[in-house]
């Protein structure tokens, strides 16, 4: 089975259980590194095929305070030495910024994962720039509703609308746009069930015609 799957973590931050935000930053080269190890133990493997370095400098989401103010280099270095000891296969990014990724690009990046979808679009450049340079796009909260305040792509009337003419679900339709917006998409997209698995999964095989495509990239944010 090794050989036939991609693993793919994320390090930056560390649980603490019972907490009202069950994590904390976890920033510091050494603890990025210490992540990493979990990681192996923990899914008995002798490598990681992506890491995904999470960073903490805006909101939504945790922010870095104190000494977990890490230099965005240091973290890169200490990555791109996991990476040589081959512990890891690839570098990520999550949470970044278009400046971020321009320094990073020469270590060579697999992938991005920043918030983005069809109500919350402000890293447009970013997937932009990750397309240029063959980055994979991972967006999460792919259908919004993220920290229980983002807008949810479902809630947008064009999505509805282009859901009932199409006669699939707005979930479906959420996903489908995403994944015609850009080829260079990888959804996350969460599931609590078999049935939402299935659904989910089937929005890969949605088409959007050119109707819904205008329809929806002219969508706004939902009222509230």
């Amino acid at each position: 089975m090794r050989e036939g799957i991609v693993i793919a973590t994320k390090a930056g931050a560390k649980p603490v259980p019972g907490a009202a935000i069950p994590l904390a930053a976890a920033q510091k080269p050494a603890e990025l590194r210490a992540a990493v190890e979990d990681n192996l133990r923990t899914l008995g493997t002798d490598r990681i095929d992506v890491v995904n370095l999470r960073r903490m400098d805006f909101a939504p989401g945790l922010l870095a305070a104190g000494d977990q103010i890490v230099a965005f280099e240091d973290q890169l270095a200490e990555m791109a030495a996991l990476r040589g000891e081959g512990k890891i296969l690839a570098v990520g990014l999550s949470h970044i910024t278009v400046e971020q990724l321009r320094t990073a690009l020469p270590l060579g990046i697999a992938c991005v994962q920043n918030i983005y979808n069809l109500v919350h679009r402000e890293d447009e450049p970013l997937l932009n720039l990750c397309a240029a340079n063959g980055v994979a796009w991972v967006p999460y909260f792919p259908l919004g509703g993220g920290y229980g305040t983002l807008p949810k792509v479902v809630d947008a009337q064009a999505v509805q609308d282009v859901a009932a003419r199409l006669g699939v679900t707005p979930s479906q339709v959420g996903l489908a746009w995403q994944l015609a917006h850009s080829p260079n998409t990888l959804i996350i997209s969460g599931t609590s069930s078999v049935g939402h698995l299935i659904e989910n999964v089937a929005a890969g095989h949605v088409q959007l015609d050119r109707e819904a495509l205008a329809t929806l990239d002219a969508a706004s944010v939902p009222k509230g």
